[in-house]
């Protein structure tokens, strides 16, 4: 598995250890507001969650979730990550950070290393991200990636409503 590093961070892939950060951050208000709950609810949840559902992406496609510490002081902040959702054209990329990190530029720093990596390592030519209509800052960090609006979604067994961005690299 990749590890990368930017100035000010480390991106390492999640694992079982990570599993009490993991539950703190999913069960944060925005997360829960923006993405879902995950009916996490104790680190033992984390950790089969991380296990069941993050580590199997890993082993199928070499890139997966990340989390983000910062290098000064090796504090999780949160995670970024390259995800195959179903129901999506392409691998999507996707955030989430502790309250007390955010507007701090740590997810534009960390979205960018992994887009980097995404298109020169991981050799994709599609990336994708999805926001709901009101989260306004996922929104603008999604465009500052250069990702662009293409159209309006739901995803199957969901009725929220999702803005739908991309992003395809030329040849």
């Amino acid at each position: 598995m990749i590890y990368m590093e930017t100035d000010r961070l480390y991106l390492k892939p999640i694992d079982e250890s990570d599993a009490a950060f993991q539950c703190e951050l999913v069960n944060t208000p925005k997360f829960i507001e923006y993405i879902g709950d995950r009916n996490v609810r104790s680190e033992e949840d984390a950790a089969a969650y991380i296990k069941e559902k993050m580590l199997p992406q890993f082993e199928r496609l070499g890139y997966g979730n990340y989390v983000v510490v910062r290098k000064e002081d090796n504090v999780k902040l949160g995670s970024c990550g390259l995800f195959d959702r179903e129901g999506l054209e392409g691998i999507d990329i996707g955030f989430a950070f502790l309250p007390q990190y955010e507007g701090q530029g740590y997810a534009y720093e960390a979205a960018f290393r992994l887009q980097e990596e995404a298109f020169s390592i991981f050799g994709l030519h599609t990336m994708c991200a999805i926001a709901t209509v009101n989260n306004i800052s996922s929104r603008r960090l999604i465009e500052k990636l250069g990702l662009q609006f293409i159209k309006i979604i739901k995803l199957e067994g969901d009725d929220t409503e999702l803005m739908y961005f991309e992003l395809r690299k030329l040849s």
